[in-house]
């Protein structure tokens, strides 16, 4: 990476450097020392902090914005390559290309004034959350803005929580001809049953608003005497559910449940959108752009949010879906034709936008809701 200081910087090209440096959970540390160096030579005040994020400081206002995305990504190798008014490349969509079109937008935005804006760029966010965890030790900004996918014309306000279990089903070993069902038998019965169950409930509820079960893995295994059926679930859960989505049934048919961990949904306290929750209106640069949503994805940044309970947003340009191999990762450019937020705010980048309404959003205290209320827990 260049160290040319510069007060304008070309996401696309940015975004292809920051590609080309393989980032995986827990090997960030070449991607976090060269953005510390593209971002420095830039006229930013950036520094690696003891966790191994890269912390990136623009002007000198007494209140805080701030830009919370990470460096990792998931594991496996998309070529970095631009093609038809995309970049394709691992991380393209999650979430290095929002990271670096909050970078180009930030470098636009005026030095002096009432807000100074931070970029952070946390490590370990698909793994434990262990930069985020750094993060939440700092004094609460008075905006956050967190850098996730949430779709070219949308801006996310929460998040569905996540339980992950084991599923087990233990039973005296049988022969296969023999008329009784077997442990894996009972499994698949009970876990069609309990999907069943969820469909049922939620018929009548958007995606973000019902509980959804996954199986992620089967498992079938013997010791000559007795055999186990595990399978692997996850749960997503909107913000109405217990801690658990459903009766199991626990010692029902055998089952027995083990290994929860959970992730609860996470709600943006007062979202800097149209669904504003806070006591003064929303920035007119967001009321009349990106409608707000609830995002049907998982977002690793959750511990800040509870304990802080400022005005937050969560915004990227790419959807969730665009991150799997089918769909090929790509991350649009900005005015890449089709009819999204670039025209509805008047010819202005989306980012940029959602920076500015930032930049404008009153430092407001609580705004009288429960805890409960304020985190989705």
């Amino acid at each position: 990476m260049t160290t040319t200081v510069s007060t304008t910087i070309a996401v696309d090209d940015l975004l292809l450097e920051m590609l080309a440096i393989p980032s995986p959970t827990g090997s960030e540390w070449r991607l976090a020392a060269a953005l510390r160096d593209r971002l420095s030579g830039a006229g930013f005040d950036a520094e690696i902090d003891p966790a191994g994020n890269v912390v990136a400081g623009w002007g000198d206002g007494p209140r805080e914005v701030m830009l919370l995305g990470h460096l990792d990504t998931v594991p496996g190798t998309i070529p970095p390559r631009r093609e038809a008014g995309r970049i394709f490349g691992r991380g393209s969509v999650d979430a290095k290309g929002p990271l670096a079109a909050a970078i180009a937008a930030v470098a636009l935005q005026p030095r002096h004034g009432p807000a100074r804006l931070t970029v952070i760029g946390c490590v370990d966010e698909e793994g434990d959350s262990r930069g985020a965890r750094q993060v939440a030790t700092r004094p609460s900004p008075a905006t956050l803005i967190v850098l996730e996918p949430s779709g070219w014309d949308a801006v996310t306000v929460g998040y569905r929580g996540i339980v992950r279990a084991e599923l087990r089903i233990e039973d005296a070993l049988r022969h296969r001809a023999a008329p009784e069902s077997t442990v894996a038998d009972r499994l698949v019965a009970l876990l069609a049953r309990l999907q069943a169950q969820l469909v049922e409930r939620g018929a009548a509820r958007g995606p973000f608003h019902r509980a959804d079960l996954r199986v992620t893995g089967l498992e079938v295994m013997d010791t000559g005497l007795r055999e186990t059926a595990v399978a692997r679930l996850q749960f997503r859960l909107p913000p109405t559910s217990a801690q658990r989505p459903c009766s199991t049934g626990s010692t029902r048919n055998g089952a027995r449940p083990s290994s929860w961990c959970n992730s609860p949904p996470t709600r943006f306290t007062r979202p800097v959108t149209a669904g504003w929750h806070g006591p003064s209106p929303a920035p007119s640069a967001v009321r009349e752009g990106p409608p707000a949503q609830g995002q049907d994805g998982d977002c690793r940044h959750e511990p800040p949010v509870p304990r802080w309970g400022c005005p937050a947003v969560a915004y990227g340009r790419a959807t969730r879906i665009s991150t799997t191999p089918r769909r090929g990762g790509g991350h649009r450019r900005a005015g890449a034709g089709g009819g999204g937020p670039e025209r509805r705010l008047g010819g202005a980048d989306p980012m940029r936008a959602i920076v500015q309404a930032g930049r404008a959003t009153p430092a407001v205290s609580c705004c009288g809701c429960s805890p409960a209320t304020r985190s989705w827990r």
